[in-house]
């Protein structure tokens, strides 16, 4: 049993095997009981509209998915969110990464499309896969895909040092700028082919996955340092995929849990098999 999970998140459901169940109704309703406890985020956030509604949403925001993971925990055996997390969803301010006529909407806890190539992600699967890969201050972390660059900056929120590499030449850019005037000055924007990660600055302490990708490439394994942790939809494309926590040991051995359904756009790049 992988105790590292049982102590940061969920509990384990079962190790990824050639051919194994995930068991996913399992999880499917693990996950609606997150997105139920989440509906008074949903409702009240629906009109912000001014920075101080803003900044009230955003706290109900951070509110409702601790009290939604830590009541799905108890539940499980699960250890309570890291309240850093929490406090970096309270402190980022999502409606800032959102296009202007989608701002209303950025403390609803669902994605918003930001561009033709970008999305921001639901902020509860943010907080959770944040919480998941256990960052501590001073490790080194790669995100994998920067969409409008949320994600990036509650990293950043977690520790100094951030690598982003993202496929899309523009959102790269716009999420860097974004970054900047925001006042985010520990985190380096890279455009490339990131599918097999940036091995110019590896290798990682931990390493989030942003997208979907069919299974984990021994490229972005090898780019994490003993103890490392990687987090990544895993799965198709164009059907549901299981959230993968995947951890290596001081001695480089590694080992897959399954998490959750998830429901995340193709990152671009690499191989498809």
């Amino acid at each position: 049993m992988n105790t590292h999970l049982m102590n940061r998140g969920f509990p384990p459901l079962t190790r990824r095997a050639s051919g194994a169940s995930i068991g996913l109704n399992t999880m499917a309703f693990q996950f609606r009981y997150l997105l139920a406890a989440l509906a008074l985020a949903v409702v009240s956030a629906a009109f912000a509209q001014e920075p101080a509604d803003f900044a009230k949403m955003r706290g109900i925001l951070a509110d409702a998915i601790e009290k939604g993971v830590n009541r799905m925990r108890e539940r499980t055996g699960g250890q309570a969110i890291d309240p850093r997390v929490i406090a970096a969803v309270r402190k980022v301010p999502r409606h800032e990464f959102a296009p202007p006529e989608l701002r209303p909407y950025a403390y609803l806890d669902r994605p918003l499309p930001v561009g033709p190539d970008a999305t921001i992600s639901q902020p509860s699967l943010v907080a959770v896969m944040t919480d998941l890969l256990g960052i501590k201050n001073g490790e080194k972390v790669l995100e994998v895909g920067i969409g409008g660059g949320y994600h990036t900056a509650i990293l950043a929120e977690m520790t100094q040092e951030v690598f982003s590499v993202e496929y899309h030449k523009e959102a790269a850019q716009t999420a860097r700028r974004t970054l900047e005037r925001l006042g985010y000055s520990n985190i380096r924007v890279n455009v490339a082919d990131g599918y097999h990660g940036w091995r110019p600055d590896a290798p990682y302490d931990a390493i989030l996955v942003r997208m979907a990708i069919p299974e984990i490439a021994s490229s972005l394994v090898a780019q994490l340092k003993p103890g490392g942790r990687l987090i990544a939809p895993v799965g198709p494309a164009d059907s549901v995929q299981v959230l993968t926590l995947l951890q290596k040991d001081s001695d480089g051995r590694v080992t897959e849990t399954a998490i959750m359904p998830v429901f995340f756009r193709a990152l671009p790049g690499g191989l498809r098999l």
